[in-house]
C-alpha cells in the first residue's frame, strides 16, 4: 500500500468517525433544536447578519431563515437592529439571552462528552484524545487554505 492509499484510508475513517461522533452527540441534546443552535452559532462567529447572509451561510432558503429568526425573536434570543449600510434593511444579532442560551447548550454538550471520555476511555487514551483538537485545527487550517479540487 502506498502512502497516498494509507492517507486516503485514514481520511475516510476520520470522516466516518467524526460523523458518528456528531450524530451520537446530537442524540443527547434535549434543549434547543439544532437549526436554532446553528443560527445562533453563526451569529456568534460572524457577528450581525442580514437575512440573506444568514440564508446563504446556512445553505437554506430566505423563507426558512425568516421563520427561524421569527421564532428566535419570540424567544428573545435574537433582535433586529438597523443596518448601517442599508437604511431600509436590518441586521439580526444576538441578545444577551441568546448568548446565554448558546453557552448553556454548549456547556451541556461538553459535559456529555466529558462524561463519555472519562467512562469509556483509559487514562492513556484520554491523553491521546487531548491531542486531537489541535490536530483537527491544523487540518481545518490546511483545508481552508487549499483550493477545492
Amino acid at each position: 500500500m502506498t502512502g497516498d492509499q494509507d492517507a486516503l484510508t485514514v481520511a475516510e475513517e476520520l470522516r466516518a468517525a467524526i460523523g458518528r461522533f456528531v450524530r451520537a452527540t446530537k442524540e443527547h441534546e434535549d434543549g434547543m433544536p439544532p437549526s436554532r443552535l446553528e443560527t445562533l452559532g453563526r451569529l456568534q462567529r460572524s457577528g450581525p447578519q442580514t437575512m440573506a447572509e444568514l440564508a446563504e451561510s446556512r445553505g437554506v432558503s430566505h423563507q426558512s431563515v425568516s421563520r427561524m429568526v421569527s421564532d428566535l425573536e419570540q424567544l428573545g434570543l435574537v433582535a433586529r437592529k438597523p443596518n448601517p449600510s442599508d437604511a431600509r434593511g436590518f441586521l439580526i444579532d444576538f441578545t444577551d439571552s441568546g448568548r446565554r442560551a448558546l453557552a448553556d447548550q454548549r456547556r451541556a454538550r461538553a459535559e456529555v462528552i466529558s462524561d463519555a471520555v472519562t467512562s469509556a476511555l483509559s487514562k492513556r487514551d484520554q491523553q491521546l484524545l487531548a491531542r486531537v483538537p489541535a490536530l483537527l485545527d491544523r487540518l481545518s487550517e490546511a483545508l481552508a487554505t487549499e483550493p477545492p479540487a
